[in-house]
């Protein structure tokens, strides 16, 4: 059955990220749509877009992103929703003697799945309980980055390869009662080994090319001495991470974002004591190489 609905998408501005799309609920859309085209053109076009005014039980969540795309299953099961293993629970939100999801997750400048040979195309997330101060994601434009990178920064990337891995961000759990440092370390290598990718990155559909390093996630430039190493990524994170290439996402009830993690990093805000938060979000892979030159 074809769709009724009216598709709103207004673009980002010159220079920043972001569309915004509205006239639709996404509960109705159907695997043959050519809506959720336009969506992923949107994503694309505005390395990350704000579906408004969504109202989506946890099932329904997961049904869209299956039609979006590929949901991802995240690879460590506390982050689990206890229900829906593909909607990953970033909450200080508990039921009475019951830990649901993880707290404080992503305070650090990252791209989702970064340590992983084949990275996470899309992040999409949506508020369920928001706080009343701090309710905002950060995010970086890589692509605008690299495009104003100085000369003597580029000589640095260009034909370098970079090592990531997401060993210093694993949260313990119940399970590492009694492990000592050097077990969890051999665990999370065991887990997730480091892998390597070029530190310039051509996007599969837009040929734009993106710096891919966080200093959430990348470890070393590959093939430099540690003094070598630090002095680069010193100079390189401090000229990433400038006040002037961040964008600031205030959320609103009923939000519903996409953003493509090839273009952006993201990081979230920490929380003031006392206050409560809780998001779902679900990984989905748009079934495109993540670069050019890396399978499926």
């Amino acid at each position: 059955m074809e769709t009724t609905q009216v598709i709103q998408i207004e673009d980002a501005k010159p220079g920043e990220i972001g569309g915004i799309i509205s006239g639709i609920d996404v509960k109705e859309l159907k695997k043959e749509d050519p809506e959720l085209a336009e969506i992923r053109n949107a994503i694309y076009r505005n390395k990350l877009v704000v579906i408004r005014n969504q109202s989506l039980e946890p099932e329904e969540y997961v049904a869209f992103t299956r039609v979006l795309g590929r949901p991802q299953v995240y690879f460590q099961e506390n982050y689990h929703h206890p229900d829906y293993p593909e909607i990953f629970v970033s909450s200080n939100v508990n039921k009475e003697g019951e830990k649901v999801g993880v707290a404080g997750t992503g305070h650090y400048w990252h791209t989702d799945c970064q340590f992983e040979a084949k990275p996470l195309s899309f992040t999409s997330i949506t508020p369920i309980v928001i706080p009343p101060t701090i309710r905002e994601t950060r995010y970086i434009d890589m692509h605008e980055v690299y495009n104003k990178m100085p000369e003597d920064l580029k000589k640095i990337v260009e034909g370098a390869t970079l090592i990531h891995g997401g060993n210093n961000r694993y949260k313990v759990t119940p399970d590492d009662i009694d492990k000592s440092i050097q077990q969890l370390i051999d665990k999370m290598n065991e887990m997730v080994p480091f892998v390597k990718h070029p530190a310039i990155i051509e996007h599969p559909v837009t040929g734009d090319k993106i710096l891919y390093m966080s200093s959430g996630f990348t470890m070393k430039i590959d093939g430099l001495k540690h003094e070598e190493n630090e002095e680069a990524m010193k100079k390189l994170f401090e000229f990433i991470e400038k006040e002037e290439h961040i964008h600031v996402h205030t959320w609103e009830k009923g939000d519903l974002i996409i953003w493509d993690n090839r273009y952006l990093l993201h990081m979230s805000s920490a929380l003031p004591p006392g206050e409560k938060s809780k998001s779902y979000r679900i990984g989905i892979y748009d079934d495109l190489p993540f670069y050019v030159g890396l399978e499926k």
